[in-house]
């Protein structure tokens, strides 16, 4: 077996938006990069521009070929499992998948060998990938949909800042109880946890913020359920599960929340990630299919 070298070589092909930029403002100013790894980059001469050692207040050019030496963390905290999910997409950066239900997204202690970052740990030493995984957002359990990964150092740490300046979009679709009268509402309350359940949270005037935004697809009101689009700009822990429950329309199917055990799961899938990506600025819109057999979806879209 081949022993998989300490570093990386990450390629990326200069933009002709980036025409002009240093490349000392292109990792500080455009991508946000820690300044530790930007530091760490200068100092081991990590960083080339076509194949010679860059100086960084140099600025690129439009198809100049920039080459970032990373090392690999190697550190398995997470066990790899054979354990069936679907790529979405892939590329040297980053990695977006298809969240079966049942399976969380990280291991809550060591024990826990089958979520789904031991699944993409051996999906990637599979293919002589061995590398620390890095999630950049997670869905709860029952949750199905679109998981997105960050394949190394630069692009976890650029992915985490778009997320937290909301740069990333994530579009979540949900079977709610009861016929909602109103056709787009933005929920805005603060959720903190539930000092009566140790894994419930509610709204909460002490929690943090909050806000979500609805929009209906269609109304079934044979069934008694309404079809929902919803986006998040923040993503609190059960955050469309507690707005939905605290406006009289639970999930179908979570219990916790007060909805009614007519699905085998609660009615949530992340529907489509939506972002720039980072590195090709390519407007990235990923579909994640309904991956139930047969989808508790199937009979309202």
């Amino acid at each position: 077996m081949t022993k998989q070298p300490d570093n990386e070589k990450i390629q990326i092909i200069i933009n002709k938006l980036w025409s002009g930029t240093a490349v000392q403002d292109l990792f500080r100013s455009v991508w946000q990069a820690p300044k530790k790894l930007v530091h760490e980059l200068r100092m081991d001469k990590a960083v080339e521009v076509n194949g010679k050692t860059v100086n960084w207040t140099d600025c690129l050019v439009p198809d100049d070929i920039l080459t970032i030496s990373l090392p690999i963390d190697k550190m398995m905290r997470d066990h790899p499992a054979p354990l069936p999910f679907e790529v979405l997409f892939e590329d040297d950066h980053l990695l977006i998948v298809n969240k079966p239900a049942g399976m969380a997204t990280h291991p809550n202690e060591q024990a826990d060998i089958d979520t789904l970052v031991n699944a993409v740990a051996f999906y990637l030493q599979k293919h002589g990938d061995i590398r620390k995984v890095r999630h950049v957002h997670r869905l709860d359990k029952d949750t199905t949909g679109a998981v997105l990964f960050a394949k190394h150092a630069l692009s976890h740490a650029v992915l985490d800042k778009m997320l937290l300046e909301r740069k990333i979009n994530r579009t979540y679709w949900a079977l709610a109880e009861g016929i909602i009268p109103y056709k787009e509402k933005t929920i805005n309350k603060p959720i903190g946890g539930d000092r009566h359940h140790p894994t419930r949270r509610r709204v909460s005037k002490s929690g943090q913020s909050a806000i979500s935004h609805f929009r209906v697809i269609k109304n079934f009101p044979m069934e008694q359920l309404t079809l929902i689009e919803c986006k998040l700009e923040t993503g609190r822990t059960h955050q469309i599960r507690v707005h939905l429950s605290d406006s009289g329309h639970p999930l179908a199917g979570d219990i916790l929340y007060g909805g009614n055990p007519i699905f085998p799961r609660l009615a949530l899938h992340a529907r489509e990630l939506s972002f720039r990506h980072p590195f090709t600025l390519e407007e990235m819109n990923v579909v994640a299919p309904f991956l139930d057999k047969p989808s508790i979806f199937d009979p309202y879209v």
